[in-house]
């Protein structure tokens, strides 16, 4: 597709502005193929995604300052990219249409989904509230999480609420505020193993699998365990108690080894480090799932989460919320700043955010994979679009050393990706002017 003259114009000036910024990695790395490739060995089959198309390898192309390395090693750096355009009827009535182009997407390359698994688990939180169908109880209701022995651990109380109570609501706002870990945590135990994974995949999410906790070492039988979990109305009265569980979940089992070493204490095990029991949820699969709670009513029945329309707007509002936007809980810099967790767009440099654009994403990054799945919209110049992309940034091979390569290749290729597709997007001739002033919400309350 040919770009517009005044595009590439336009694009000069951002790349200079983006070199200036040191966003540009000039120096290209030489390691050899046996140090960065991806070493998988796969035992289960997946679908290929046969909308693989060469529109985002020609965009890309045109920029070589930015993309040259990323395209000749993209099975080394185990690249993927969806990107969807977004075309309203002129009615607001009709469903919009949605065109998806995407590069190197394929289901059997495996990647660590990290925290991006918290975003169906926050979802699935507020629909099991609603299925349970209990009067009184709701995301605000105080949710005290106990334990059953092992190592499970008690929650009582959580200082970052402004009341000190932990309540779903809360939890699903650390989440997708800051991606905290423990909410995540106190989501699954509530859910349960068997919960979370049959729900899915009846939904035809039948890829994944969230199988474990996040940033704690637990074996997989006490992931299966899950904590039981009582909640109080304000009088302090019981209105639903959710006992201690064990997962009897069959779930496909894999043989998924990645690089070609890891730390184990202080030495290095020379073998490559086994992602077998490790979470599983395709591109294709979070891209929906962003897509399903923008869109709920442009997706397949069975792909609509059991949600209501306050549902929809909490979660959308937190999506898109700046950390310092938030006044229970409060996240004040430097810790944490305007554009944190909104990797494309803006990667990982603290700074002021676009006022008129916001972004309803999920990022997610661990053991050198780097993953954001976004929603972004620009109020003033009434543009739209969904991107998904992953990047693989450990070119030493070697997990849990913390040498990553984030700041030298991932969060510069996720800022100038978010970027690319946006000043295309400028360009990109609609029939029908989108209305985004519904999902831009109050974020001052």
């Amino acid at each position: 597709m040919k770009i517009a003259s005044h595009f590439k114009n336009a694009f000069i000036a951002l790349i200079a502005l983006i070199a200036t910024a040191g966003c540009i990695n000039s120096k290209k790395t030489n390691q050899t193929s046996a140090n960065s490739s991806l070493v998988n060995k796969q035992t289960f089959n997946h679908q290929q995604n046969n909308l693989q198309d060469t529109f985002l390898n020609n965009l890309l192309a045109k920029y070589p300052q930015l993309f040259n390395d990323i395209l000749s090693r993209k099975e080394q750096l185990g690249v993927q990219i969806i990107y969807t355009q977004i075309d309203r009827a002129k009615k607001e009535k009709y469903k919009p249409k949605f065109t998806n182009h995407t590069f190197n997407l394929n289901n059997s390359n495996y990647f660590y989904p990290a925290s991006t698994v918290k975003l169906p688990i926050a979802i699935l939180a507020l629909q099991k509230l609603n299925e349970l169908k209990i009067p009184g109880l709701n995301k605000g209701t105080t949710m005290m999480t106990e334990s059953a022995g092992g190592s499970q651990t008690i929650v009582n109380n959580d200082p970052s609420a402004a009341d000190g109570r932990p309540t779903i609501a809360h939890y699903i706002k650390k989440i997708l505020l800051v991606s905290d870990n423990d909410a995540f945590n106190r989501l699954y135990e509530f859910l349960g193993q068997e919960y979370i994974n049959n729900s899915l995949h009846k939904m035809g999410y039948t890829d994944v699998q969230i199988i474990h906790r996040l940033s704690i070492s637990l074996t997989e039988e006490q992931n299966r365990n899950t904590n039981p979990v009582t909640f109080f109305d304000s009088t302090g009265k019981v209105l639903y108690v959710k006992p201690a569980e064990k997962s009897k979940l069959l779930y496909i089992q894999r043989n998924i080894k990645l690089g070609k070493g890891y730390m184990q204490g202080d030495k290095i095990v020379n073998e490559p480090f086994d992602f077998s029991k490790k979470n599983l949820l395709p591109l294709n699969n979070l891209h929906s799932i962003v897509r399903s709670i923008i869109f709920p009513k442009a997706v397949p029945k069975e792909q609509q989460f059991n949600l209501t329309k306050e549902d929809y707007d909490f979660l959308r509002l937190y999506m898109s919320m700046r950390p310092g936007e938030s006044k229970s809980p409060v996240y004040a810099a430097p810790q944490y700043w305007d554009t944190y967790v909104k990797f494309l767009f803006y990667g990982s440099e603290p700074g002021k955010t676009v006022p008129h654009i916001r972004i309803f994403n999920k990022v997610g990054d661990a053991y050198g994979f780097l993953i954001d799945a976004a929603y972004i919209a620009d109020l003033k110049n009434n543009i739209e679009f969904m991107l998904s992309a992953v990047v693989y940034c450990n070119s030493d091979g070697i997990f849990n050393d913390d040498k990553y390569d984030y700041d030298s290749i991932g969060f510069p290729f996720m800022k100038n990706l978010g970027r690319v597709i946006y000043e295309y997007e400028r360009t990109r001739v609609r029939k029908n002017k989108p209305e985004l002033s519904s999902i831009f919400y109050n974020y001052t309350d």
